[in-house]
């Protein structure tokens, strides 16, 4: 199956990919890898704002993560020209929550994107990564996450 055909079974539509909002580009390819931007826990509706732990719940940070993870799929549609099946591997995401002072299941909360590429990608998509917890997010955003993608 078409990694195209596995997105479009889970129920998801890819967005157009963000455009950058300051001075650098939504993506990088050098050699063998694409570096994405990080992306934020927006879509079409205003997407995932606040604070884990505080006005954001567990649930609704998975939620956003999972957000991240559709538009880190968009960007990275547009890095291989549309030819998904061109990855061989998510090798790493880079993840920031916006959390409150009590707040330390970090780690759950990326698992809503680490999930997504585990469902997208199979085994190719188990990845490495970091999960941090920061005091404030571009615009407000609940959660921010940048991969390191292998393609051939």
């Amino acid at each position: 199956m078409s990694i195209h055909a596995r997105i479009a079974e889970l129920g998801i539509t890819l967005p157009e990919p963000a455009k950058p909002v300051a001075s650098y580009v939504s993506y990088v390819r050098t050699g063998n890898q694409i570096l994405i931007s990080g992306q934020l826990s927006n879509d079409a509706n205003g997407g995932i704002k606040g604070t884990v732990g505080v006005d954001v719940t567990p649930e609704q940070a998975a939620e956003a993560a999972r957000l991240c993870g559709i538009n880190l799929l968009a960007q990275i549609n547009a890095a291989v020209d549309g030819d998904l099946d061109r990855v061989v591997r998510i090798v790493k995401l880079g993840a920031f929550v916006q959390a409150g002072p009590d707040f330390i299941a970090i780690p759950a909360v990326i698992n809503g994107c680490s999930d997504l590429m585990v469902e997208v990608f199979g085994d190719a998509g188990k990845h490495a990564r970091s999960a941090v917890g920061v005091y404030k997010l571009p615009l407000g955003f609940a959660v921010e996450i940048d991969a390191i993608i292998e393609v051939k």
